[in-house]
């Protein structure tokens, strides 16, 4: 027998849709999260479905981003934005959150927290 996925865990392809669509209306509205928001498009459909995409092959699932777009690269690909620690919290405020309304199991939040607390500490690109 082997061990369910994250993405698995978290509902599949729904589950990790509510998780996105959650994380994207927290950015819109907390005002903490003002400079990541401005970082994105007005319209964040097309920043949702890729986040949509990679999570889902991050978790387990579906490699949708990589049959899509290849490698996701993902430094590379933040680079032309200034993140700094600022722009690294808040955008973990709302991916905790996120996270804290849509996951009720309790480790695997703790640790799809701790995944992505490494994965933006490691896009941080600027000094304060």
């Amino acid at each position: 027998m082997t061990e369910a996925t994250v993405y698995q865990r978290l509902g599949g392809e729904a589950g990790v849709r509510r998780l996105v669509q959650r994380f994207y209306a927290l950015m819109d509205a907390m005002p903490e999260a003002r400079g990541v928001r401005d970082m994105h498009p007005q319209d964040m459909a097309r920043s949702e479905d890729s986040l949509f995409k990679f999570l889902s092959g991050w978790f387990g699932g579906p490699p949708l981003y990589m049959q899509e777009r290849g490698h996701p690269r993902l430094r590379m690909r933040h680079m032309p934005f200034g993140i700094g620690q600022g722009e690294r919290d808040a955008w973990m405020q709302c991916m905790r959150q996120a996270l804290q309304e849509q996951v009720d199991d309790e480790p695997l939040r703790r640790g799809i927290e701790h995944a992505f607390a490494e994965m933006a500490t490691h896009l941080v690109n600027r000094e304060a």
